[in-house]
């Protein structure tokens, strides 16, 4: 993977190669935006031709130090790991940052650290990684890639250059999905229309098993909900939570579910919608669901989501949100 195999975010892509061509390459990076917009990827392919030997703002791919970024070994790009799903700890920023970026290159002209899901880090582990970035050796570079720029201390914003993500153009996605995997328009449209130019979660939705069926399982929720006995409520919040690394996903389509309805009462128009084929049942619903009733249910939604990321108990959360999206 290089620059010129990036789908969209063409700004961004020229900035760096800006950087690259005239030798203004900065000490610390912030790579902003949702999972699956491409961050991980611009950082990478950034990192790569930092360190590549052609002295090129494009990385060769045939260079010993191209081929050890893309075997996952280069010695000069390091990834944080980190121990707790939720959290990036002070100790693990000085011993695998603070303590060796000391030690110089072991054969590039920079020593790169990339850390992904950054938002994670406490404010302690901020703390230490800040002081790194306000002193950082000649060819010390941090790039930090979050979904929550927010959650980063303003003292560490302030000292990073910026990269914020930005929705990729459907056609771009479209074409990409279609000579790359070879689906269908019917599937290429719904993963297309659902991504919001997040080619990422595009690319999931359209070939991965598992989104089929947690799509399906979203659907059959949605058009039942209101007849559902707790049997059938009990059975739904097992399957719903068998979904633990998509749950959130699983919870964006719920709220599609809602948006649709609200389109279809505003424009009564069903070419916005994204669930298409369940047109009727979605204007049935809209019929007799107020503007009230569908805010409630996507405040519901959303505070089930915070609730989820903030780790409560998964199984929780569903039955009440199930049950309260029940009530009309």
């Amino acid at each position: 993977m290089d620059f010129n195999k990036i789908i969209g975010h063409e700004d961004i892509i020229s900035r760096l190669r800006s950087s690259i061509e005239t030798d203004r390459v900065g000490h610390a990076y912030i790579f902003a935006g949702e999972g699956g917009s491409g961050r991980s990827t611009l950082a990478y392919c950034f990192a790569k031709a930092l360190q590549c030997e052609s002295d090129s703002s494009e990385s060769c791919d045939t260079c010993k130090s191209c081929k050890q970024a893309e075997s996952g070994n280069h010695p000069d790009i390091i990834y944080l790991t980190h121990e707790k799903i939720g959290t990036i700890s002070v100790d693990e920023i000085r011993e695998q940052i603070v303590s060796s970026m000391q030690i110089k290159p072991y054969s590039s002209r920079y020593k790169i650290y990339i850390i992904k899901d950054a938002e994670k880090m406490t404010e302690e582990a901020q703390n230490a990684l800040l002081k790194t970035i306000e002193e950082p050796p000649e060819y010390g570079i941090v790039i930090i890639i979050t979904s929550d720029e927010e959650k980063l201390l303003q003292t560490i914003r302030s000292r990073c250059i910026t990269y914020t993500t930005k929705p990729v153009k459907e056609k771009d996605i479209h074409d990409f999905l279609i000579s790359n995997y070879g689906i269908d328009e019917k599937r290429a449209t719904f993963a297309i229309e659902y991504s919001g130019g997040n080619l990422g979660k595009a690319i999931l939705l359209a070939t991965n098993e598992e989104y089929e069926q947690l799509i399906r399982s979203v659907i059959y929720l949605e058009t039942n909900i209101f007849e559902m006995d707790m049997e059938e409520i009990a059975d739904t919040i097992k399957q719903s939570t068998g979904f633990k690394l998509n749950i959130n996903d699983y919870l964006d389509l719920m709220m599609m579910w809602y948006r649709d309805i609200l389109v279809l009462k505003v424009t009564g128009s069903p070419d916005k919608i994204l669930f298409k084929e369940q047109y009727l049942t979605i204007r049935e619903q809209s019929n007799y669901l107020s503007f009230n009733e569908l805010e409630s249910k996507q405040k519901a939604i959303i505070s089930a989501k915070e609730r989820i990321n903030a780790n409560a108990k998964m199984e929780d959360i569903m039955r009440l949100l199930i049950l309260t999206l029940k009530q009309k």
